[in-house]
């Protein structure tokens, strides 16, 4: 089962794809501000590299946080939306073993359908100027 794992939460970025249990590729890039620009190429590129398609993907797996809000919105945006138009199972995790914990449910036949961000605070959001 080809799995594509994403981690967005901070400035440097991180798109694993795993065969089962199996990391098969990596990459990690300073994608800062330009995250929303680059990430679609970035994984576009990695699938390329390793002479595979969107459809061979077959589950998404992603870090939920605690993190960057941006970050993490951005990435879970693409992991649902990866998920749902490739129709595949797609799963989210903390801590530290965030990736083994998502494989694992998708391993198991596990499908959170849709996830969510997990801020660990709430967000600061800038009061607008009059």
């Amino acid at each position: 089962m080809i799995i594509l794992a994403l981690r967005t939460d901070k400035p440097q970025s991180e798109i694993y794809l795993y065969e089962n249990n199996n990391i098969v590729a990596q990459l990690e890039w300073e994608a800062h501000r330009q995250l929303a620009e680059t990430i679609h190429i970035k994984i576009r590129d990695l699938l390329k590299d390793h002479d595979k398609t969107w459809s061979d993907i077959e589950g998404v797996i992603i870090y939920k946080g605690p993190g960057s809000f941006t970050g993490l919105r951005i990435g879970m945006s693409v992991a649902n939306a990866l998920a749902s138009s490739l129709q595949i199972p797609i799963a989210a995790a903390t801590g530290e073993a965030w990736q083994d914990e998502s494989i694992e449910a998708i391993l198991a036949g596990k499908n959170e359908k849709i996830v969510s961000p997990d801020y660990g605070s709430d967000p600061h959001i800038t009061q607008q100027k009059k």
